[in-house]
């Protein structure tokens, strides 16, 4: 039997046991642990290279986000604003028109572009806080924190997800910050689970048995130990969370409950646009923002099955 201290823990992919003569053991580990996790980059990078639909639409992406960054730049008009006639059509002075009290329609598609990503990323990031955190105490501790965890999960996965946010945010008041906080707290119970199945196969592997014989606290061997492996599952439902989130977000305003006028958001611009004398008559109004949303869900689900192909490559030769 190995003593505690021949251990030296390294990336889950690989263990190694004792040290190269005239190697500390600290140095054999970093030394080690950074050739592999380079390894390990390069060829996931080179993997999601050669999906060109994963590729071209991490581009899109990136620009979306340089959008909804340089919004006020890029805006021609404030978009709460009255700057034209009434239901004005695009001309040069208003290239996507104007709505019906004369808002350049435009300059609201491209302030829509920041409440969309800041529901989405936001909503996905108090869920993802909430589901990590439950999930690894349920996979690492087992028994009764385990079966209590579980079981609060399968109450809020027994509800229909977008009814109970939808009552709720009527409940509260429809706005930004509310269906950003109540999409985050009623989302977290898939990730939990997929963290929580990743700890259990995680914890019968030998590097987390090495790391609790060598004393480690538990703390340690979750954060430091555990959480690092189970990042690549979790950054791609997060993925996917994000663009499930632009389209309740956008549900959700379109039926009134989601982000209120003035405040542009893609969903209340095509609930102002569902007249049929607006659908038959007034197409900008309603076209460039189901295309801004077709284009941005479309594009992070290329983007999520082009992570999920890079990541998990090695594991489905």
């Amino acid at each position: 039997m190995l003593d505690a201290k021949e251990f030296v823990l390294l990336h889950p992919d690989g263990i190694v046991a004792g040290t190269p003569a005239g190697a500390t053991p600290a140095a054999t580990t970093s030394a080690a642990e950074e050739e592999q996790n380079d390894s390990w980059k390069k060829r996931t990078w080179r993997r999601f290279c050669q999906n060109k639909a994963a590729l071209y639409s991490l581009f899109i992406f990136i620009a979306i986000i340089a959008i909804a960054i340089l919004a006020p730049i890029l805006s021609p008009f404030d978009p709460t604003q009255t700057v034209g006639a009434f239901d004005e059509s695009p001309s040069a002075a208003h290239l996507l028109g104007t709505d019906d009290v004369g808002r350049d329609v435009l300059s609201r598609l491209i302030y829509g572009s920041q409440v969309s990503l800041i529901v989405g990323i936001g909503s996905v990031a108090v869920y993802s806080l909430i589901g990590i955190t439950l999930g690894l105490l349920s996979g690492y501790f087992g028994g009764v924190v385990d079966g209590l965890i579980m079981r609060i999960t399968e109450v809020f996965m027994s509800y229909p997800q977008f009814m109970i946010i939808l009552v709720i945010v009527s409940l509260i008041g429809p706005n930004m910050l509310t269906v950003m906080l109540v999409m985050g707290f009623m989302g977290w119970p898939p990730i939990c689970r997929l963290v929580r199945g990743e700890v259990l196969r995680i914890k019968s592997i030998d590097y987390v048995a090495a790391a609790i014989v060598t004393g480690y606290s538990p703390t340690t061997i979750v954060f430091k130990h555990i959480l690092p492996n189970v990042l690549s599952p979790i950054l791609v439902n997060c993925t996917f969370g994000i663009a499930q989130a632009i389209l309740i977000e956008a549900a959700l305003s379109f039926l009134g409950m989601g982000v209120q006028p003035p405040t542009s958001s893609w969903g209340n611009m095509l609930t102002s646009a569902q007249s049929i004398m607006i659908l038959s008559e007034e197409p900008w109004r309603w076209i460039p923002p189901g295309i801004a949303i077709l284009i941005a869900v479309l594009t992070i689900n290329f983007l999520g099955d082009g992570l999920n192909e890079a990541i998990n490559g090695d594991t489905n030769k």
